[in-house]
């Protein structure tokens, strides 16, 4: 059974909202209530090498990354740049954990990075920004 392009599109566009807004309160979280600063120390705390790089790394990206998913720009590029992220946070925080968030386990990290794996294999759809320019580039051409 296939989904019809125009719920492809509508399906993608809710689900780039869903994961840019999870990742959008994570980086804002990082700058506006924790700061850089405060995230560092908690990354020093967990282990994490270079705390003030991978705090400002993890902060950028779930802010910015998230905006672009959520706005399906640079959809390719947020999505590569997130899983980055959320692979830096199983490998370094949250693997020996186990699966569940509650204690301190890797669920929502791998479902933030699957959900932007998704997104980097199929496109943002026809309701992003990169969709209207990829229809002007093609209008454009003909």
């Amino acid at each position: 059974m296939t989904v019809r392009p125009a719920a492809r599109d509508a399906l993608l566009l809710v689900a780039r909202v869903l994961l840019g807004v999870v990742l959008i309160a994570h980086g804002w979280q990082k700058f506006a209530t924790y700061g850089i600063a405060g995230t560092a120390g908690s990354f020093a705390q967990m282990g994490i090498p270079l705390p003030a790089v991978a705090a400002a790394f993890a902060a950028v990206v779930e802010l910015a990354g998230g905006a672009a998913l959520l706005l399906g720009a640079a959809t390719v590029v947020a999505g590569a740049l997130v899983v980055l992220d959320m692979l830096g946070a199983f490998l370094l925080v949250h693997v020996g954990n186990g699966v569940f968030v509650t204690d301190g386990g890797f669920e929502l990290v791998w479902a933030i990075a699957a959900a932007a794996l998704v997104l980097i294999a199929v496109g943002p759809g026809r309701f992003s920004v990169d969709g209207a320019l990829a229809s002007r580039r093609r209008a454009v051409t003909v």
